[in-house]
C-alpha cells in the first residue's frame, strides 16, 4: 500500500537521498548534485510537492511540478519530476505517485504536463506512457553528462478536462 502526502520540511533528508540515488543512476537528470532544499522549494510549485510513503512507513519517492515559463500564455503548463527510491523501484510506487501528481495538476488548473526524460531511461518513459503521457519528440544531444552528449525524450500529457 502506497500513501501520498504533501511534502513537509521533515521529509527533506529522505527526499534528498532519493534525489541522489536518481543522480547516481546516470539516467535520471543532467544534474550532478541535488539542489538544496531552499533551491528546490523556490523553483518548484508549492502545491505540487508530493511524497509517497510505502508499506514500511518510509518515504519511497517524490514528485513535483516546475513552471516551464513565466509568460502568462504558459500558465497552465508545467514540467514534472518524479523520483523513486532504489528500495522501491519496480513496485508500482512511481505509477501511484505520478497519477497523484496528474490529479493534483488538474485541481491546480494545469492543461499540459511535460516531462524531459533521458533517452536511456526506459523505465521512466514506460511509466509516463502508462499514466497518459505521449512522446512528442526527441531533443538530440540536448546536454552533456559526464563527457557524453545525451538525447532527451520529450513527453506530454494533455488534460481531458482543462483547456480542451
Amino acid at each position: 500500500m502506497v500513501n501520498i502526502k504533501p511534502y513537509v520540511h521533515e521529509d527533506w533528508p529522505v527526499v534528498e537521498q532519493i534525489y541522489k540515488e536518481g543522480i547516481e543512476t546516470g539516467n535520471a537528470t543532467f544534474e550532478t548534485e541535488p539542489k538544496s532544499e531552499s533551491q528546490w522549494l523556490v523553483s518548484s510549485m508549492p502545491d505540487s510537492r508530493l511524497v509517497a510513503w510505502d508499506w514500511d512507513n518510509t518515504i519511497a519517492g517524490w514528485a513535483v511540478m516546475w513552471p516551464v515559463s513565466d509568460r502568462c500564455c504558459y500558465a497552465g503548463v508545467a514540467e514534472v519530476s518524479i523520483y523513486v527510491g532504489a528500495h522501491a523501484r519496480g513496485q508500482g510506487v512511481g505509477k501511484v505517485l505520478l497519477n497523484a501528481l496528474v490529479e493534483t495538476s488538474e485541481r491546480m488548473g494545469y492543461w499540459t504536463l511535460q516531462a524531459s526524460i533521458l533517452k536511456e531511461n526506459k523505465g521512466s518513459i514506460g511509466l509516463h506512457k502508462s499514466c497518459g503521457f505521449r512522446q512528442i519528440g526527441i531533443r538530440e544531444k540536448l546536454g552533456e553528462l559526464n563527457g557524453v552528449w545525451r538525447d532527451v525524450v520529450l513527453m506530454e500529457r494533455r488534460s481531458k478536462n482543462i483547456g480542451r
